[in-house]
């Protein structure tokens, strides 16, 4: 969803920016760089306003002439009409039949790029490109074809296009009153992961290498045209251009970045050395836009990083007095605030309250297209949500994630987003408490389902090569409703659980069993054994006592 450029009405035109906090979040790793072979690419759709389902579009033949309505993926109103293409393809959230998959960060850039009478704004290009394009290289193509014909109305927009080869970085930005758009694409060295958080991230590209960059015959000239740039094409920085990093979208967006970088580069990144640029101070010394993992991404070490905090780095914002007593890793909004005329701002995370869905995507090239593709899909909060495994060739999609099940106006006890809004609303009031409750669960599920997967895979594998499509799709479509399902009352005992346990600020004694300990009279109904109550931790304390101190103070 999109950076938008804010300010705190009584800051001064030249303070330091700070994004919008319904903002996103992708890391992409490559081939060579993850654990089993496979492209993955993960994507947190962070907006206030956003409901958790999962999108579905399945394959279609249109008659010649045929005409698609295109509507605007955040407001919902009509943009006009392109012409449809005679097949469409299959596509399940932000992944399609043939395994492309395609994520997005909205990066904002230069004010008066966006077109407002263009038609294929940066939503509609993504699910529309999906069912048009095989491959990456086909997708921006079909992209660049898009805006080129109908316009770009949208802002600035990081893409990650991935297929089951290949992973590339495409960003755009608008041309203003003309028509079309301006991007660059740069494919990911295989071995290596990227990511990007609301802040344009392609620096310096190679003019001459078609294998791995692509670009907008007009990129530079455009810039020249609008004396936004004046240097020599070999010194043409495309983000310095089009999106100069701002003091917030260095500390905003791109430490999301730099902590991916860190989780996963260990050894082999030095993010010690990037925490100025990472914290806004220094924008100069850009970190690179990619690097080697020092170990091989696994799927459950890469859905890991989407639940993180910043903890244990100077963005840690869980043991400050804001976190309160329990530690919570969590700011409301709004994002920034002044007081005795100074300006301040909360940490933005990977993982944040607003998530409406996440995704971490899997293209796997030794595998054929029908069984190949594969989805884990999660809604709400990336560290209080589980990943279930969505197979791209399913038939209809679990009824707690369908379209129209509940909405954020209205809500469904059938709808997982719901669900897991009641438990993740339970762990913040006590997050130090609950959260490893929820994440042994969480552990347990998804380790689960990647054992799972490979036994599945093995068996669709052998009914496709005896020619039983149909009865492979069932048995994923199947598969897939049955874990969901398994996901969601797991989840519906979990809240329970959870408020007989921590409720009114105290925690009931387990048996080792994990049942709840009596009083042991034995008689009539059965009454708890006296609760734990947790020592508050001294910082807060304090915190308390130099605000309120003298008026609670006992006196003998």
């Amino acid at each position: 969803m999109k950076r938008f450029i804010l300010t705190a009405a009584c800051l001064l035109a030249l303070l330091p920016l700070c994004p919008r906090t319904d903002a996103c979040t992708n890391i992409i790793v490559t081939k060579g760089a993850s654990a089993d072979g496979s492209c993955m690419v993960t994507y947190a759709a962070d907006s206030h306003q956003l409901f958790g389902e999962l999108y579905f579009k399945p394959s279609a033949d249109w008659a010649p002439g045929s005409m698609l309505d295109i509507y605007d993926w955040d407001g919902g109103f009509y943009r006009g009409r392109i012409a449809q293409v005679p097949h469409t393809y299959q596509t399940v959230g932000n992944m399609n039949e043939h395994q492309l998959i395609i994520m997005e960060t909205t990066f904002g850039g230069r004010e008066g790029l966006e077109n407002p009478d263009g038609i294929m704004d940066y939503g509609s290009l993504i699910y529309v490109t999906l069912q048009r394009a095989r491959t990456a290289r086909e997708a921006i193509k079909t992209i660049d074809y898009l805006v080129q014909t109908y316009g770009y109305p949208s802002e600035g927009e990081s893409f990650s296009i991935v297929d089951k080869d290949e992973c590339w970085i495409f960003e755009i930005v608008g041309k203003g009153k003309e028509k079309g758009a301006v991007w660059v694409a740069v494919r990911i060295p295989d071995g290596c992961i990227s990511g990007h958080a609301n802040q344009s991230r392609i620096h310096h590209f190679p003019l001459n290498d078609p294998e791995n960059c692509l670009y907008a015959p007009d990129v530079i000239s455009f810039a020249r045209a609008k004396g936004f740039y004046t240097g020599s094409d070999e010194d043409f920085s495309f983000c310095d251009t089009y999106c100069p990093a701002d003091w917030g979208g260095l500390r905003g967006c791109e430490a999301r970045v730099w902590s991916a970088f860190r989780l996963l580069g260990g050894s082999l990144f030095d993010a010690d050395s990037y925490v100025d640029f990472a914290s806004g101070e220094n924008p100069a010394h850009k970190m690179p836009l990619y690097i080697r993992p020092e170990n091989k991404v696994s799927v459950k070490a890469l859905a890991d990083v989407m639940r993180d905090h910043y903890e244990g780095t100077p963005f840690d914002f869980s043991e400050d007095v804001g976190a309160g007593v329990s530690r919570t890793p969590y700011r409301w909004r709004p994002m920034s605030f002044e007081l005795d005329g100074k300006s301040y701002m909360f940490e933005r995370a990977i993982a944040t309250q607003q998530t409406g869905f996440w995704y971490l995507g899997q293209a796997r090239s030794w595998l054929p297209d029908e069984v190949g593709g594969l989805l884990w899909f999660a809604v709400d909060d990336a560290a209080t949500s589980a990943l279930t495994p969505i197979y791209t060739c399913i038939t209809s999609v679990p009824e707690c994630f369908r379209e129209g099940n509940g909405s954020m106006l209205e809500y469904s006890p059938t709808s997982a987003f719901w669900l897991f809004n009641r438990v993740a609303q339970f762990s913040y009031l006590y997050y130090d408490r609950v959260i490893p409750e929820i994440r042994a669960k969480i552990d347990a599920y998804e380790n689960e389902n990647v054992a799972l997967v490979a036994d599945l895979d093995a068996r669709a594998l052998k009914m496709l090569e005896s020619g039983n499509v149909r009865q492979m799709k069932g048995m994923l479509t199947e598969f897939c409703a049955h874990r969901s399902q398994w996901l969601f009352d797991e989840w519906n005992e979990l809240s329970n659980y959870l408020l007989i346990k921590f409720m009114d600020g105290n925690i009931k004694q387990q048996n080792a069993d994990g049942s709840f300990k009596d009083n042991g009279n034995g008689a009539g109904k059965p009454i708890p054994a006296s609760p734990i109550h947790p020592k508050f931790r001294e910082r807060w304390l304090r915190s308390v006592v130099n605000d309120h101190g003298p008026a609670i103070e006992i006196r003998r």
